[in-house]
């Protein structure tokens, strides 16, 4: 689908994001706009809004105030794909009641419902999970009386999501637009099938890796298969592997994901390799891309690896025994995942996740770690497991902070027109089926804080905190990200953990070197034509950006019909 930006959006690198879900979990794609008839004008004009469907002349989705988030353009991309409202539907009276004199005068075309002549339901049920599903308070009077509420009580808490493209959006949409899979997703496997999802033992080594039955990492201690390496008996430095299926890429980017428990010796190592074509054909040019030794926890850890190829390849799982003498166990595989897109930069794993619930209080927060992100500069997370003190309802909160770190000399300040972006990760095993708490802001160059530039370095804008040894600047998020009803209904709580992703790039940095890794040049060009979009005007990285167009036009030829405005 092609698509233009409009100048005044701010919110573009969220546009981006919805666009990745959209490929993730369909086969829809966007491109830059080329001329084409049919396209989308994204602007930011009052409020969130999309026309139904394809006008075959262009047609606006405004992204307006407040609209700055990943699952309201995914609402309004939807209807600008062909559908309409959740409770738009011809049966909706089964499971909904709209409460006609709560609504604001003037408003209530928002709940009109349509005969079955004009729209269908694909022959799915009625969805109160759906991102196209209006929540209990829209278009209200008054903030405490709700305008549509569930036949199911239940589901009052649910309708109005804010998260994510529920399971039945994609089943409709993949069914509308004949969608067979997904283009960023490469593999997948939660190890439930005897199949092992294609991956195969190597022949070579000393051991297999055994298909076994056990207690999964679900909050319901149901049973279900993982892959286990037994390091209990044998010799020092026995090996079993592992290996994928061989895989094609499209992208030159790869994420693998992957969950894995040491429980045996601290010796023990889990060692992933790349096997790449070694220019003959045959897939034997091996890559180390990680090595994990035994922590001795013996808790399910993430793991989140990036690398890069173009060529077709096998991922490897090397397990290696350390010390059997001294083992009680193993080390354990579940629920892999490997896509072509960008891994998250910072991974925040919060073990033991329940407990600390029940022990906060409104206004207790967890410290993250601390993180540089890829231009190097130092930034920590705050977790309220009961929300800020100042917070309503039973949400959890997240709050961002800059802080003084190794590199503050050598960056630019105030750190503004960077784009953060927090993900609670929902941990199903089909990440098709995910339905993550995502949620991000530019830091804006108007901010300010106590007088002074709010995006300035933590040393002069905020508090020396010796738990860091380093000076924390102020914090800004989110007091309502994800609520407590979401927590375990779904899979943000996985074996008591609750992980968070966290993004912290200048827009056009991220931008700029993920172009650089595109392999093939035209790939590379329709990049920065999305850079542009992004960001333009570039400040003072366009040179680069013109140097690197003017180098790519000479090494692929004079086709690159390319136009800076």
């Amino acid at each position: 689908i092609p698509y233009k930006m409009g100048a005044n959006l701010n919110t573009k690198g969220v546009i981006f994001q919805a666009f990745e879900m959209f490929r993730l979990k369909s086969c829809i794609d966007f491109k830059p706009y080329e001329g084409e008839k049919s396209y989308l004008q994204f602007e930011k004009l009052d409020g969130c809004w999309s026309y139904v469907g394809d006008l075959q002349n262009g047609q606006v989705v405004s992204i307006g105030s407040r609209c700055e988030y990943k699952d309201t353009v995914e609402h309004e991309l939807l209807h600008a794909l062909g559908f309409y409202h959740e409770q738009s539907r011809t049966d909706r009276d089964d499971y909904v009641k709209i409460w006609w004199n709560a609504i604001i005068d003037g408003q209530a075309y928002n709940f009109d419902k349509y005969d079955d002549s004009f729209i269908s339901d694909l022959n799915t049920p009625y969805d109160y999970e759906s991102v196209l599903h209006y929540g209990p308070y829209s278009f209200n009077k008054n903030s405490s009386v709700p305008s549509i509420t569930t036949k199911i009580p239940e589901f009052n808490n649910v309708i109005g999501q804010s998260q994510d493209m529920s399971k039945i959006d994609l089943e409709r949409l993949n069914r509308m637009y004949h969608c067979a899979s997904s283009l960023t997703i490469l593999d997948q496997c939660s190890f439930e099938s005897i199949n092992i999802c294609g991956m195969v033992q190597n022949g070579r080594d000393d051991k297999d890796w055994e298909h076994t039955l056990t207690t999964t990492r679900d909050n319901n201690n149901q049973k279900g298969y993982i892959m286990s390496f037994d390091t209990t008996k044998g010799l020092s430095g026995e090996t079993a592997i592992l290996e994928s299926r061989i895989l094609y890429p499209r992208r030159n980017e790869k994420c693998l994901q992957f969950f894995y428990k040491f429980d045996g010796s601290p010796k023990d190592e889990l060692i992933v390799w790349l096997k790449t074509d070694d220019g003959t054909g045959n897939i034997r040019k091996s890559i180390k891309v990680k090595s994990i030794r035994g922590d001795g926890e013996k808790q399910w850890n993430f793991a989140n690896i990036p690398f890069n190829t173009r060529t077709k390849f096998r991922y490897v799982f090397h397990g290696l025994k350390g010390d059997p003498q001294n083992s009680k166990g193993g080390i354990h595989l579940d629920d892999i995942t490997l896509t072509e897109t960008e891994c998250p930069t910072s991974v925040w794993q919060i073990r033991n996740f329940t407990s600390i619930l029940k022990s906060t209080s409104k206004g207790d927060y967890l410290a993250s770690p601390i993180f540089y992100n890829s231009e190097g500069y130092c930034f920590v997370l705050s977790l309220y497991p009961r929300g800020p003190a100042n917070s309503n309802g039973d949400y959890l909160g997240i709050m961002f902070s800059l802080c003084s770190g190794q590199n503050d000399g050598a960056l630019e300040w105030p750190a503004v027109n960077r784009q953060v972006t927090f993900t609670i990760v929902d941990q199903d095993p089909d990440i098709t089926q995910r339905m993550s708490a995502s949620r991000s802001f530019v830091t804006d160059p108007n901010q300010r804080y106590n007088g002074k530039p709010f995006w300035d370095k933590a040393d002069i804008t905020g508090t020396f905190d010796p738990s860091y040894n380093t000076h924390i600047g102020p914090g800004w998020g989110w007091h309502y990200i994800l609520p407590y009803s979401e927590m375990y209904r779904r899979n943000f709580v996985k074996n008591d953990n609750l992980i968070i992703f966290s993004n912290f790039e200048g827009r056009f940095l991220w931008w700029f070197g993920r172009c650089f890794k595109q392999k093939d040049c035209r790939d590379q060009v329709r990049c920065i034509q999305e850079l542009y979009m992004l960001c333009w005007p570039c400040d003072d990285h366009t040179h680069l950006n013109l140097f690197y167009l003017d180098a790519c036009r000479k090494k692929s030829g004079n086709y690159l019909g390319f136009i800076v405005r």
